[in-house]
């Protein structure tokens, strides 16, 4: 396996500080989810007209780029244009840096629709998006997120479309704080469609001034209540060799450590699990 870290937890670093930090930091990887203000690195010039250089920067910094996460919802019906639009750019950029993962949110409204409806919309924009030039030899990767997060819900999008372009991203701290489940359950139904995950820790601490309106916080890696190890070590045994990210999102929660602090502090804890 290999770790990577997120552009979300660094959301005041330029590009050079970011290739910097992530090589002293022993990580493999960066996961590119926007570059401080901008969001949607295919607008950025440093990924488009500059893509060569930044690629030149990352390779020889000993770095890859592990992911794009992008903005995509696929269930969302009145998102097909932008949705396409976006996958579109993606493609474009995902080749300039020879990155495969690309992250999509599912999304969508269950008060209007029924869980399978949103199912045959993602289904439907999902084949749209692989038809695209060059979309196929990518993986598009359905993130346990929003309204996607217990596995029996996401199966429902992925056994509709059996192209391997297709799969899924376990966010572990997802399936198990907010979707209950534990991480045999989780796999047991999504494990051999999964691409890429996402790893963050959380405690559950309703009182405390920083927690969320769950009743949960976030604190470092291997310091809270979700089984994480456990998780690890499952994927270990089934064989899976892919990317691991730290995903600490400092952009949305402002109140979490600084990158300085929690970057090295994954890498330490996570090398001697993986």
């Amino acid at each position: 396996m290999k770790i990577c870290l997120t552009t979300l937890g660094c959301p005041e670093w330029n590009l050079e500080t970011i290739i910097a930090r992530g090589r002293e930091y022993g990580f493999d990887g960066i996961d590119f989810r926007g570059v401080q203000d901008q969001i949607d690195i295919t607008v950025l010039p440093e990924f488009t007209t500059g893509v060569a250089e930044t690629l030149r920067q990352i390779t020889e910094a000993g770095l890859e780029v592990s992911g794009i996460a992008s903005s995509i919802k696929v269930c969302v019906p009145e998102a097909r244009e932008t949705n396409r639009e976006e996958a579109k750019r993606t493609i474009e950029v995902a080749n300039a840096l020879k990155c495969r993962n690309i992250r999509v949110f599912g999304g969508g409204d269950l008060e209007i629709y029924d869980r399978a409806a949103l199912a045959k919309i993602g289904c439907e924009c999902v084949e749209e998006i692989l038809a695209l030039d060059g979309a196929a030899d990518l993986k598009w990767l359905f993130e346990t997120h929003d309204n996607w997060i217990q596995s029996t819900d996401c199966k429902l999008l992925l056994d509709s479309i059996p192209d391997p372009a297709f799969g899924a991203l376990w966010d572990i701290g997802h399936t198990s704080r907010v979707g209950a489940e534990s991480p045999d359950d989780s796999y047991a139904v999504i494990g051999p469609r999964v691409g890429h995950t996402h790893v963050k820790d959380a405690v559950y601490e309703p009182e405390h001034e920083q927690a969320m309106d769950d009743g949960w916080r976030y604190v470092p890696p291997g310091t809270g209540q979700l089984p994480l190890a456990e998780a690890i070590a499952l994927l270990q045994e089934h064989g899976y060799d892919g990317w691991i990210m730290f995903e600490h999102e400092k952009r949305w929660h402002p109140e979490l450590p600084e990158p300085e602090v929690a970057f090295p502090a994954f890498v330490g804890w996570i090398r001697p699990l993986i």
